[in-house]
């Protein structure tokens, strides 16, 4: 058995493998960029290897790197998690030739699968459905533009190198053929140095099905069921369950048959995915399920198949690697309730789903009945150069319906600020009437689209909310002999307050109480939760509105940060443009100035404290004009 592993990865993934690795009594080595020093998966590891700049590019895509990190830490084998070089054949050979152990499967089999052509004409001879298309080596554009008009328009063009959504265009009419073809083949040049397509039958109601397989090197593969992934954006997953809803008995039994197949095909060791797309317009159906490609990796959402089969893919992956054959047979494995996973996102949905990036003053996580996969916790930043997922939310149960019940009870209280998630969106998703019926095709997002965003603004009860908060907050602090805080006409029954300098009255409920999940997230500011959208509602400080702002002496944060220096305190006098305080937000500071001579009435934030935006800074007063002398 494998004594020491280095994981070539970061993030959750990298978390998540330690997590099994530990229980296995397996030592374990991390590796990090600059921007990942105080990560997660830094912190949890046995050790850890610097291997460069914060661009993956520089770091953790440089396998000379990993590889001399593996050596100077003792490690024995080197697990890739995914993305990054998990299905980088060369590198997985490199590996091997440095006398080290590969976790995954054998390059060749890496290679086999790794361009989509070669892998569709591999699974035609081995007996496996492949989509109806063109993947021939005459490249012309109008021989590709003759192939499209004789599979029949709508049309996929795919680049053969392929992945992560990316080179991929549908193309609906003859007209557009040429220019999708050329954004298809530049896009695919730019990130995968090659720019040869295929092209696919458009499926007019697909679903994206896939099969969990595992390999040894005794010659055993065998399957773990299947998983619907069809709830995708941008071809990215968002959402995935397993079993896939629909799927009888018979159907299952074929799938899984082909994709067991299709690992045999290439002498498959280790965990895979065997990824198919289906045309559900009439049900799911074996004859209408066909092969797209095959992942030759762990996937990120295999904690759904190892919820429904009691499996824990890690261990199985390492014992595997370590030369012992698969834990269990075919027959020993069955299928137990229903489990769904959601991807928690540091990302805007209200505005195209933009990734969001800085510090997660706030980060709560239900803790009963939830499985969290996660490389980040409250403090940590989320970094630009990395992937902005915060974290997966993973249930159990004994049925869909209930699952998507207790996910739906998850997501409610999940509080992300002030970094944006996506979690007010996911709550919308699974509590859908379309969702919940099953009638969910890859196109979901897309045809539900506005129906599926989060509100934009705090409704009146989540600003009801706030305010009892607020003047919790503020007895609070008169009760501890406080003199900082300023309550605009308090103790009145409204309070004003803003949220992204716009201006809001509320006034206050008796007692906190239902489905608004509320707490202090800075000092003045109440995180106010529903239906997972998180709201920062921070107390108005002035007379006129948020944007009043410098013009009347009070200062407010122009966006959330943490204070890192600051140079001054009540009493002091300050001429117009003195530095104040320095913000950092988004990696950069900030120097806040005084606006006019003045005094300092009021310092509202301490060193190192979380501001929101428009909170209160400073109070400046200016001094009282002199009578004239005659």
């Amino acid at each position: 058995m494998i004594k020491s592993l280095l994981i070539a990865n970061r993030g959750e993934i990298a978390c998540r493998i330690m997590k099994t690795a530990r229980k296995m009594g397996v030592r374990t080595v991390a590796v990090y960029s600059d921007a990942d020093a105080k990560a997660m998966h830094v912190r949890q590891a046995d050790e850890a290897v610097h291997i460069g700049p914060s661009p993956a590019a520089e770091s953790y895509l440089v396998g000379e790197k990993i590889i001399a990190a593996a050596k100077q830490s003792g490690a024995e084998a080197i697990h890739p998690g995914y993305g990054f070089l998990s299905e980088n054949a060369d590198f997985a050979q490199s590996v091997i030739d440095a006398g080290l152990i590969w976790v995954g499967p054998k390059p060749d089999s890496i290679r086999a699968m790794g361009l989509k052509d070669a892998a569709k004409k591999l699974m035609d001879d081995s007996g496996v459905p492949t989509t109806p298309g063109y993947m021939g080596d005459n490249q012309d554009p109008d021989h590709l533009a003759q192939q499209a008009e004789k599979i029949g328009y709508p049309v996929l063009i795919k680049a053969v190198a392929g992945g992560g959504g990316k080179g991929m265009r549908k193309v609906d009419a003859a007209d557009e053929f040429a220019d999708g073809l050329l954004s298809c083949q530049r896009e695919a040049k730019a990130s995968f140095g090659n720019d040869i397509v295929l092209l696919e039958k458009w499926i007019t109601s697909p679903r994206h099905i896939e099969v969990q397989v595992f390999g040894d090197s005794h010659g055993n593969v065998v399957h773990l069921f299947e998983r619907d992934c069809s709830l995708q954006r941008r071809h990215q997953k968002v959402i995935e369950e397993a079993p896939a809803p629909g799927m009888d008995e018979v159907t299952r039994a074929e799938l899984c048959a082909a994709a067991v197949r299709a690992a045999q095909a290439v002498n498959y060791e280790g965990a895979g995915t065997i990824e198919f797309i289906a045309d559900a317009s009439a049900g799911l159906r074996a004859n209408r399920i066909w092969f797209m490609e095959m992942n030759t990796r762990l996937q990120v959402e295999h904690p759904v198949t190892e919820a429904i089969t009691g499996v824990d893919l890690v261990e199985w992956q390492l014992r595997v690697a370590s030369g012992e054959a698969i834990p269990l047979e075919q027959d020993d494995l069955s299928i137990n309730g229903h489990a769904v996973e959601v991807r928690l996102y540091a990302e805007d949905p209200t505005s195209g789903f933009l990734p969001s990036t800085g510090t997660l003053a706030q980060c709560h996580f239900p803790d009963d009945d939830v499985r969290i996969e996660t490389g980040v916790e409250q403090g940590d930043v989320v970094s630009p150069f990395s992937d902005p997922m915060i974290a997966k939310a993973i249930v159990h149960a004994e049925n869909r319906e209930h699952a998507l019940m207790s996910m739906a009870e998850k997501l409610e209280g999940l509080a992300v600020w002030p970094v944006k998630s996506n979690a007010g969106f996911l709550f919308n998703a699974v509590t859908h009437p379309a969702f919940i019926a099953g009638d969910i095709t890859t196109s979901f997002i897309e045809d539900y689209g506005e129906t599926l965003l989060p509100i934009e603004e705090p409704i009146e009860e989540m600003l009801r909310q706030a305010a009892k908060e607020l003047v919790f907050q503020y007895e609070d602090s008169h009760r501890a002999g406080l003199s900082g805080l300023r309550l605009n006409a308090m103790p009145s029954d409204i309070v004003r307050m803003s949220v992204g300098g716009k201006s809001y009255q509320a006034s206050a409920p008796a007692e906190f109480g239902g489905d608004i999940y509320v707490s202090r997230a800075a000092r003045d500011v109440a995180l106010v939760t529903a239906n997972g959208q998180s709201f920062g509602i921070a107390l108005e400080r002035h007379e006129g509105g948020a944007s009043a702002g410098a013009a009347d002496g009070a200062i407010l944060s122009p966006m959330p940060g943490t204070v890192i220096a600051l140079d001054v305190q009540t009493g002091d006098t300050v001429i117009a443009g003195q530095k104040l305080m320095v913000l950092e937000a988004m990696k950069m500071e900030h120097s806040i100035t005084a606006p006019f001579d003045g005094i300092v009435r009021e310092v509202g934030p301490e060193l190192n404290d979380q501001v929101a935006s428009d909170a209160l800074l400073i109070q400046i007063e200016k001094p009282q004009s002199e009578p004239e002398t005659k």
